[in-house]
């Protein structure tokens, strides 16, 4: 039997704080992920549970949306992933008994470490207006108190329907016909909060806002840029195709601000070098940046790359638009701007550079070190100019790579989960159902907050995810929470945003993706799409944590009943109970899902087209791959101040905390620390170990504070800082955003330490 839940909240504000580490996996990350898995779920479900992950007919991992290779391992799963199945499967159950135990006052002070850390949610549960306590409630009630706040809307965009990145295809699509029925395109999701600034960028320059690579286009690089990423403790997976791509001769750089452990070192579980011995070198030059430099960066390589005519001029030629404008603003950027931007010496970018020409096949990847800047689409389009340059897209071995975090997030914005849908989008779907979906632009994530704050959205609905946990400007968006007349959140577990609530809130428990779905059709499965544009089904094998759990895409299609009745346009009922019917809609709405049901049966699924992949052809507005001449730009930091970055520690996925240590950084037992460079902590009398105040300043003047933080004397770039989110969200103003894509720009954010006492006591 797993053991029970924390019964107090360790302090997390005073770690022990070693050396960091120069190599990620091998026999530790092995010995914890058993250890915490069989914590959660004992030594039988543990074994059962961890063979069906990533598996042809298993479950897809809820965690990282990292693809998987043709051949796979019996243990296809990484340390992080073994925690998120452990979560998932966990034998820990809050039932409502719990909820008459704890009121949510109580509730609300609690750490989203122990929130979680309770297990899974067993029954419907209802908050009433002015009251402390959650009751069980059962589901038709449920759904009648949301079709009552539904209907006593005055428009349907005064409800913003939100999506996480784990839902499946077939909810996702269900879950936006849903919003469009009633009459709003408000759906906003987590791309908007981490991806979204990928998605503008490529949109405009290759005409398609996903990545253009596979995994065999790794495998087949020369050369692979890791730009503003931490593959060892955000997607871990990912060390293993580095890995196979360094075993075919490819070399590897990494831009980045911090050192991670992952990328210098490999040691690979799944063999024996890896287990027991040194395990294999990645990286081959290591550019530490500084934060919000890696635009200039680019565009320093391209300035060279025109000046030494070392550009495929062939390619350009017939496949690209605007390369004249584009090479005539490269001839002139500044050298000594991009030294101040980078923070780099100007013979290291020679050595990049050196590489660059060296390689006939490049792939560039990225995350959220390059998306969550005030310029970060500019970053990317800069990205693509690179590729452009030397026809490095569209041919094997090379392309662009924006690595996607939660599983399925790029699967729920294929399926229309998009507050600006594309006028075709809309076309398909009114042509299908026979009803007129609203056209006009919805909310995304900040918009929404906004929205909320000013009263003009009254109803909150969130598939999955911890809103009020993972989005900027806390305190702000705790109080455009609390001002909905109704919050309703579909979890597993319990989170932050369950404590946060409208004057009426619900919580409604769903399956997990380990868990059997058994629907008055028999038996099904569903789909995900991961982040190299492969869909594959997921079949889950566990007995529901509760008998009174529906799945996702049952909770929508019983609340749609609730809220339209009878519908003649959408079959609802039937949708229901055979999801093979939801995909047969889906294949005649969304391109590339043709045949659907049949080509995801095959064994590990179909990729979808993309057409500057497959055939160099860019459905851009101009007909051809786009270069750009984005001004560079970079974050300007105050005498006296840090540019601070927010953050995943290693016993974490997004707002989800597994627990309190950080093994690669050398952080033990505690994750309110900020990480500063030793030059700069004695430039502002911070001894390591000593503590301070977060203040971040806004250009508005105003301030917000993180208080109690250990400070831990870090390589980070001189000027630069890291600290944990979500607890430095409280930090980022809910205005601070990337433009075009609006993503706040949380890896940007300038800071003053105010040394204070330790808040811990000891």
């Amino acid at each position: 039997m797993a053991a029970k839940p924390p019964a107090g909240d360790p302090v997390q504000d005073a770690p022990d704080v070693t050396a960091p580490q120069h190599a990620a996996a091998g026999l530790p990350a092995v010995a914890h992920s058993l250890r915490m898995a069989q914590q959660q779920m004992g030594v039988r479900r543990t074994a059962l549970t961890l063979l069906k992950v990533n598996q042809k007919d298993g479950f897809d991992c809820p965690g990282c949306a990292w693809p998987e290779p043709e051949h796979r391992h019996k243990a296809e799963f990484c340390e992080n992933g073994a925690k998120a199945v452990a979560e998932e499967a966990t034998l820990r159950r809050v039932t409502p008994d719990f909820f008459a135990e704890h009121p949510v006052s109580d509730l609300a002070r609690r750490s989203g470490y122990w929130l979680g850390q309770q297990g899974r949610l067993t029954q419907p549960m209802y908050l009433a207006e002015g009251a402390d306590h959650y009751v069980p409630v059962p589901w038709e009630r449920a759904f009648d108190i949301v079709a009552q706040e539904l209907h006593a809307l005055a428009s349907p965009d005064e409800a913003v329907f939100y999506t996480s990145g784990r839902t499946s295809n077939e909810a996702a699509f269900l879950y936006q016909l849903f919003a469009r029925r009633l009459g709003t395109n408000n759906l906003p999701d987590c791309s908007n909060m981490c991806h979204e600034s990928s998605g503008s960028a490529l949109t405009e320059t290759i005409g398609v806002g996903k990545g253009s690579v596979l995994l065999e286009d790794l495998y087949r690089a020369d050369l692979i840029i890791v730009a503003g990423q931490n593959p060892g403790t955000n997607h871990p997976r990912m060390l293993s195709a580095l890995e196979k791509a360094k075993q075919q001769g490819a070399r590897i750089v990494t831009v980045n601000p911090l050192p991670e452990a992952g990328l210098e070192r490999f040691k690979n579980p799944q063999n024996a070098r890896g287990l027991a011995g040194s395990g294999t070198a990645l990286t081959d030059l290591f550019l530490q940046i500084r934060l919000g430099g890696d635009q200039a960066l680019f565009r320093a390589l391209n300035r060279l790359l025109v000046e030494a005519d070392a550009v495929d001029r062939p390619f350009i030629d017939e496949h690209t638009h605007g390369y004249e404008e584009f090479a005539a603003a490269a001839r002139t950027t500044d050298w000594d701007e991009v030294l101040r931007a980078t923070g780099l010496e100007r013979a290291e970018i020679d050595r990049l550079l050196a590489m660059v020409l060296d390689a006939k096949s490049v792939v560039v990847c990225w995350a959220m070190g390059l998306t969550q800047h005030k310029h970060a689409v500019p970053t990317i389009k800069e990205v693509v100019n690179f590729l452009l340059l030397r026809g490095n897209i569209g041919r094997p071995g090379a392309g662009v790579c924006p690595v996607r975090g939660h599983s399925n997030v790029q699967g729920d914005r294929t399926m229309g989960i998009f507050e600006r849908p594309a006028p075709a989008f809309i076309d398909a779907l009114e042509k299908e159902f026979g009803f007129a979906p609203p056209r006009e632009h919805g909310l995304d994530v900040v918009r929404a907050i906004r929205a909320l704050r000013d009263g003009t959205a009254k109803v909150f609905f969130a598939m999955g995810g911890n809103f009020v946990a993972a989005s900027p400007d806390t305190a702000v968006t705790e109080a455009a929470m609390r001002n909905a007349a109704l919050t309703v959140h579909v979890s597993t577990k319990l989170n932050r945003s369950h404590v946060i609530t409208g004057s009426r809130a619900l919580i409604l428990p769903t399956l997990g993706r380990t868990e059997k779905d058994t629907q008055a059709g028999g038996d099904q499965f569903v789909t995900v799409e991961d982040s190299m544009g492969m869909v594959h089904a997921s079949h889950g094998a566990l007995r529901p944590a509760s008998p009174h759990l529906l799945s996702e895409t049952a909770i929508v299609c019983r609340l749609a009943r609730a809220v339209f009745g009878d519908d003649t346009a959408v079959p609802w009922a039937a949708l229901e109970a055979d999801y093979d019917l939801v995909r047969d809609r889906i294949s005649r709405v969304v391109p590339g899902f043709d045949d659907f049901n049949t080509k995801v049966r095959h064994p590990g699924g179909f990729t979808l087209p993309h057409a500057p992949r497959d055939s160099r052809t860019f459905p851009t507005a101009t007909g051809k791959a786009n270069f750009t001449a984005s001004p560079v730009e970079y974050p300007a930091v105050p005498e006296g101040r840090l540019l601070l970055q927010t953050l995943r520690s290693h016993d974490q996925y997004n707002t989800t905390i597994y627990g309190l240590d950080d093994r690669y950084r050398g952080i033990k037992g505690g994750r309110r620390v900020v990480m500063v460079n030793p030059a700069d902590a004695e430039a502002l009398g911070l001894p390591d170990g000593s503590y301070a105040d977060l203040v971040g300043e806004w250009t508005d003047g105003t301030e917000r504070r993180a208080d109690g933080f250990r400070v831990v004397h870090y390589p980070t770039p001189r000027g630069c800082a890291a600290a944990y989110y979500p607890e430095t969200n409280v930090l980022v103003p809910l205005d601070h955003t990337a433009d075009t894509s609006n993503t706040p720009a949380s890896k940007s954010v300038v800071v003053r330490l105010e040394r204070t006492a330790p808040v811990h006591g000891s």
